[in-house]
């Protein structure tokens, strides 16, 4: 069985590792089904969506983290999880 932070940092590995094309919301870490839910209801339903985002405030930690907390109510780990996600998916990629 794993723990929550070994499967967000398997999550992170496999998301940052390899090309985003039409991967769901669910597979950034940080993500969970219910965090998923509220960002599909917001309208974000692929992690390509969220990138969006993270791109319009600047690739900012701060901003992007309170951005989550504020639209999804995520956590202070969880908001931090997506983040570097997608900060190591355009240090590769981008």
């Amino acid at each position: 069985m794993t723990t929550p932070s070994s499967t967000t940092s398997q999550k992170h590995k496999a998301f940052s590792g390899e090309p985003m094309r039409d991967k769901p919301v669910e597979e950034l870490a940080g993500i969970g089904p219910v965090l998923a839910t509220r960002l599909k209801e917001q309208g974000f339903t692929k992690a390509y969506n969220v990138l969006g985002q993270f791109l319009l405030l600047q690739m900012d930690q701060d901003l992007f983290c309170e951005w989550l907390k504020d639209t999804i109510s995520a956590n202070s780990k969880q908001s931090k999880d997506c983040y570097g996600c997608l900060k190591a998916w355009c240090d590769e990629f981008l």
